[in-house]
């Protein structure tokens, strides 16, 4: 992250300055490529069956792109941890199992808990495993690479994370589903949050709790490419 320290005009993780208007432009259509072209060719075109390598090179073209970006430093990725706040962690925590329990029995009642009580053991290797495979490159790509390379692109912090929590929800277009939609845009707000007042490691344990919970709660129906229904 360019800045470690949140300031009154500049928050944490948002790059200094200005770029020039054309400056400005090639880095515009850059992001428009990767973060709304990419998302919606993949959602649109791909079958379901390719979207996991589809998104593996979407993560890996935005991991070169991260490490050319200037002024990048990669080990301050995991500093922050004195930001860490253990009762917002739980609150947020508690809410998402809340929410996710109450989606599930109103939705899908049959498949509430189905991993908790039909193969266990791929929920621990979910929650071990989810947080490294899944969560860590969303993050270094929708936060870190997000807010250093295109943060500039907006007028306002708030702005820039209305705007993310915006490309979030539309990465996840590929599952055709509303609920995904929502939970992807309102969980994309608590992430870039997160994200600027704390630090990378409070979005990426925000990211990973989360989406473990949700998988605990059997929302695995909604975000697996093998359920996947387009409307047309």
């Amino acid at each position: 992250m360019a800045v470690m320290a949140a300031t009154p005009s500049r928050p944490l993780g948002m790059p200094g300055g200005t770029r020039p208007g054309r400056a400005r432009l090639p880095r515009a259509v850059e992001f428009a490529i990767l973060f709304v072209a990419v998302p919606l060719a993949i959602a649109l075109l791909l079958p379901p069956n390719h979207m996991f390598f589809a998104l593996l090179a979407f993560s890996l073209i935005g991991l070169v792109l991260l490490w050319q970006s200037g002024g990048f430093v990669w080990r301050d990725l995991f500093r922050g941890w004195s930001r860490f706040n253990l009762p917002i962690a739980v609150a947020f925590c508690a809410l998402t199992a809340i929410c996710a329990v109450a989606i599930m029995w109103i939705t899908r009642p049959e498949a509430l808990m189905v991993l908790w009580h039909r193969d266990p053991r791929l929920l621990v290797m979910i929650w071990l495993l989810y947080p490294l495979v899944s969560a860590l490159p969303q993050e270094l790509i929708f936060r870190a690479l997000f807010f250093h390379r295109y943060g500039t692109l907006f007028a306002s912090p708030q702005r820039a994370v209305f705007v993310n929590a915006a490309i979030f929800s539309l990465a996840h277009l590929m599952y055709w589903n509303w609920i995904v939609a929502v939970l992807t845009f309102l969980g994309g707000l608590a992430f870039a949050t997160g994200y600027l007042r704390r630090g990378f490691v409070w979005a990426w344990f925000l990211h990973a709790m989360a989406g473990n919970i949700l998988f605990t709660a059997g929302m695995g129906v909604y975000f697996y490419s093998g359920n996947v229904v387009r409307p047309f």
